[in-house]
C-alpha cells in the first residue's frame, strides 16, 4: 500500500516538472526503482494511471529499471548481488555487509511534448 504515497509524490514532481516546462502532455517517465525499496512496479503503473486520469500525463508510460540489491563485504571487500536467503559473502564467509545498491528511488527523466 506504500505504493499509493510513493506514486503521489512522484507524481507532484512530474507535474510541476511538466508545468515549468511548459509540458502539453507528459509521454513517458523513467523510473530507477531499487530491489530493496520493496516497491513494486505494476503498483506504481497502476497508481499513476489512476492518478494522471483527466491530466496531460493520462496514459503515460512508465520505464522502470530495477536496480539489484547489491553488497560489499567488510572484511573481504568484495561487491556481490545479494541472493534471497544467501546475506554472507561468497568468498569470505564474512556478514558484516554493507549495502551499496538497491535502495534507489527516483525519477531519471521525464519525456515531455
Amino acid at each position: 500500500m506504500h505504493e499509493l504515497a510513493i506514486t503521489q509524490g512522484l507524481f507532484d514532481v512530474i507535474m510541476e516538472q511538466a508545468k515549468q516546462s511548459g509540458a502539453k502532455r507528459v509521454g513517458g517517465i523513467n523510473l530507477i526503482i531499487g530491489e530493496m525499496t520493496g516497491v513494486a512496479g505494476a503498483s506504481v503503473q497502476y497508481y499513476m494511471n489512476f492518478l494522471s486520469k483527466g491530466t496531460i500525463a493520462e496514459g503515460v508510460a512508465l520505464n522502470i529499471k530495477v536496480i539489484p540489491a547489491q553488497v560489499r563485504c567488510r572484511n573481504c571487500d568484495k561487491t556481490f548481488e545479494l541472493g534471497e536467503l544467501i546475506w554472507n559473502c561468497p568468498d569470505c564467509g564474512g556478514t558484516d555487509l554493507e549495502i551499496t545498491g538497491g535502495k534507489e528511488l527516483f525519477i531519471d527523466s521525464i519525456e515531455v511534448d
